[in-house]
């Protein structure tokens, strides 16, 4: 799950669709920094939090 949760993936948070696309500033561990369109830089814990990786078709 890390190694697609690399700085410039793009995700959702699957409990808070209002936050909109985020992208990934930094994974460390199970701590992963999402900057979200609508609710800025976020601390997502990926051991409580599964975020949907989006690819291209869904940026669109």
């Amino acid at each position: 799950m890390t190694l697609l949760l690399e700085p410039g993936a793009y995700v959702r948070h699957p409990d808070r669709p209002d936050w909109g696309i985020g992208q990934v500033q930094s994974a460390v561990g199970m701590r992963v920094t999402v900057n979200f369109q609508h609710a800025g830089k976020q601390l997502i814990n990926i051991e409580v939090i599964t975020l949907t990786v989006l690819d291209e078709d869904d940026l669109a």
